[in-house]
């Protein structure tokens, strides 16, 4: 399960990541909508993203200081 979580963490930080730096250039580059979504909706999905991932690890984190892992 530790390792579950550890890849989902890793998988979710990273697809955050890429969602938030794919929002920031296009609204940079002048472009308020990404394949039919606003940019900021691309944006906040991104930072639920890294969220999710923060989350994981934290889980993971709590598991191996109390000895569960």
């Amino acid at each position: 399960m530790e390792m579950l979580l550890l890849w989902i963490g890793r998988l979710a930080g990273l697809v955050g990541v890429v969602a938030c730096l794919i929002a920031i250039g296009a609204r940079l580059g002048g472009a308020f909508w990404i394949a039919g979504f606003q940019v900021g909706t691309l944006l906040q999905a991104g930072i639920a993203a890294m969220v999710l991932g923060c989350l994981a690890h934290l889980v993971v984190l709590t598991l191996r200081s109390a000895g569960g892992g």
